[in-house]
């Protein structure tokens, strides 16, 4: 076993290999950026090295350095994690001229799959089913176009160096294909450095199962069953679980003999992952393989028992695989939910910020459990512009599949994060489903269940506002003296008082009345509704409601967490974030001013699809911005003509900053 390994990664992966690392006694180094200095992973290793700017492409990207690091810190080995240098066949070769282990397949393996019309052509050898399609090297756009026309639509046009769901677009209609193609090369260039791509027939109601294997430097080679990560949205993975539900022994069989076939033509070492769609009858067609561990091996970690970063060590170490074909074993069922710093209800934009509040479910970290939290981040850490957008990851274990999803609706109720938006709400409803929860899957499962999904309300209004009164309440019992002269609640020495709070949710104003009887009873009125009202706290954040009386009374027990003049309210119903408004701050106020199209999050102006003088309509997409490594398109917010575009193509913009002035048509 190794003495010392350099992690080439940063958050929750940089956590979760070191984890592990220390658990065998191995020491650790972390790289870093100028802007993850004080993260978690340089705190998680014994040893940290700073590799450049905040910016992947003068970090985390930067091999050179990153080389340069494990040698003058005497590692033997470095750890690419995945993302970033993870799939760069150069930088593998490299650590090996290097004299240092690179912890994942050899470079020619990863070349072979790391494009994927090449993979395909390999796989095509291998006798492994492959989805109708041009994968060919001549890249003519109008050829493409009529490789397209001969496919039939729809099409997936996806990124040949790509992952991740970057430089993927789906086509319906022929008229489409030329600005698909256009977008999808400008990410895949952006990311990957490579705006080469290949054409599949897409097809309809897929699953996505992949495969886990490994492979050893004597020649064996294993899987250790599959996952199924069909729930996705933007082609990038929401929910994954093991084992897939419906899944019949035979078809496992199947599936992985051939995920071990396509391993074996590349003379595989490692830990890696062969994606297959799946028809819903059951027939399955060659994907990709990633060759590195993926985002959502805990799943299979849950069900078979195993340490997968302690597969590979020992591999890349040169041991034999820990067990044979015959001896792993699968028991129970396993989910793994992605939290992730992002606005759902705005195309799942991503959201940067501080995490004010991070509180989690009872739980364990970077090990197996019926509760597992994997994240790279702490409360009170930001969630910047320049890396991935995951916050966390949130496994559930359980005997069954039903059990595991009763752990997942528990854990993402407790789970509660304050500071920026998230996407755990929409997990939560997500997994509740009835596609979800009856195992009725496929890749489009969020666009067929969107009207469960989107546009739901959070707490009932009443609910939201009786927290935020508690919430004062316990603040100011807090501070309050011995005498009650000093007493901020309202209390007189005879007769009633009146309390008025004036709170806002989103756009939406609401004036809320609390009455205190000369009995010592409360009563709230909330929207025109008065009931009774009465609380017990615990601290400033956990209440016990009690709204109305008799058998309507309702008990409902609630956190809050107040930062500023926004409370976040969150109960077992839901959650809300709430504006306690002081009117005198906020007098003179006007509304924004109108004809302001802005930026909904930091990042890279990539295109202008308007120009001054162009008259557009509303929904019309006017703007490209990259951010988070992903494109994001921006649309007129009613019709219009474009007045004056205030950056350049190339810029970096600030959240809220004005791209473009809009006026009224003449």
């Amino acid at each position: 076993m190794f003495k010392k390994i350099l992690i080439a990664n940063r958050g929750e992966i940089a956590c979760r290999v070191a984890a592990t690392a220390r658990r065998l006694g191995v020491k650790t180094v972390a790289v870093y950026s100028e802007a993850d200095a004080r993260a978690r992973h340089v705190q998680a290793c014994d040893e940290g090295v700073l590799i450049g700017g905040p910016a992947p492409r003068d970090s985390y990207l930067q091999w050179q350095r990153i080389i340069e690091a494990a040698k003058a810190t005497g590692a033997e080995a470095v750890h690419p994690g995945y993302g970033f240098l993870s799939e760069n066949e150069d930088f593998a070769q490299a650590c090996a001229a290097a004299g240092l282990v690179f912890i994942g397949p050899p470079a020619s393996a990863i070349l072979a799959m790391g494009l994927k019309a090449e993979s395909k052509r390999l796989m095509e050898k291998a006798g492994v089913p492959l989805v109708p399609g041009y994968h060919g090297a001549d890249q003519d756009p109008a050829l493409l176009k009529k490789e397209a026309d001969r496919i039939g639509y729809p099409v997936l046009i996806k990124a040949s160096a790509g992952g991740g769901g970057k430089g993927m677009r789906a086509v319906y209609a022929a008229e489409e294909f030329e600005a698909a193609l256009a977008s999808c090369k400008r990410e895949a260039i952006n990311s990957f450095g490579d705006d080469a791509v290949l054409i599949e027939r897409y097809v309809q109601k897929p699953r996505h199962i992949e495969i886990q294997v490994f492979g050893d430097t004597q020649g064996d080679c294993v899987y250790l069953f599959e996952r199924d990560c069909s729930v996705q949205r933007r082609h990038q993975k929401v929910l994954e679980e093991a084992p897939a539900p419906g899944m019949t022994e035979a078809r496992r069989r199947e599936m992985g003999e051939a995920a071990v076939a396509a391993a074996k033509a590349v003379g595989y070492v490692g830990a890696g992952t062969v994606e297959f769609i799946a028809e819903q009858d059951g027939r399955f067609y060659f994907m990709e393989m990633n060759t590195r561990l993926q985002v959502e091996h805990p799943v299979t970690e849950a069900i078979t028992g195993q340490d997968l970063v302690e597969w590979q060590l020992r591999v890349a170490a040169g041991e034999p695989l820990p067990l044979k074909q015959h001896e792993l074993r699968m028991h129970g069922h396993a989910i793994e939910a992605r939290i992730c710093a992002e606005n759902p209800e705005a195309g799942f934009l991503p959201a940067t910020g501080r995490l004010g509040v991070a509180r989690w479910p009872a739980h364990v970290k970077f090990q197996r459990g019926d509760v597992r939290i994997d994240s790279g981040v702490d409360e009170g850490d930001e969630i910047s512009p320049f890396y991935d957008s995951m916050v966390a990851k949130l496994i559930v274990w359980g005997e069954t599949r039903e059990q595991a999803l009763a752990r997942l609706d528990a854990s993402l109720r407790d789970t509660h994060i304050v500071g920026l938006q998230t996407n755990v709400a929409f997990l939560r409803r997500c997994a509740a489903t009835a596609s979800f929860a009856g195992a009725d899957l496929d890749t489009a499962l969020i666009e067929r269940e969107k009207a469960a999904l989107f546009g739901q309300p959070g707490l009932p209004l009443r609910v939201a506002a009786a927290a935020v009164v508690a919430h004062t309440l316990a603040e100011e019992a807090a501070t309050v003296g011995s005498d009650p002269w000093s007493r901020r609640d309202g209390w007189r020495l005879f007769g009633a008082s009146a309390r008025r709070f004036d709170l806002a949710e989103g756009e939406a104003h609401h004036e809320v009345l609390l009455s205190r009887h000369h009995q010592g009873g409360m009563a709230l009125t909330v929207a025109g509704e008065a009931m009774a009202f009465a609380v017990r706290s615990t601290g400033t954040e956990q209440h016990e409601l009690l709204l109305g009386e008799g058998l309507g009374q309702q008990r409902v027990t609630v956190r809050t967490y107040k930062q500023g003049e926004q409370v976040a309210v969150f109960a077992d119903a839901g959650s809300a974030l709430m504006t306690e408004v002081d009117v005198i701050a906020h007098a003179g106020e006007g509304q924004g001013e109108g004809g302001r199209l802005t930026a909904p999050m930091p990042g890279k102006l990539v295109a202008f699809l308007a120009q001054a003088g162009d008259t557009v309509t509303k929904g019309q997409p006017l703007a490209v911005m990259e951010a988070m490594k992903m494109e994001h398109t921006i649309t007129a917010p009613r019709d219009g003509v474009v007045a004056e575009l205030l950056f350049a193509v190339g810029d970096q913009v600030g959240d809220g900053a004005e791209l473009l002035k809009l006026k009224a048509a003449e």
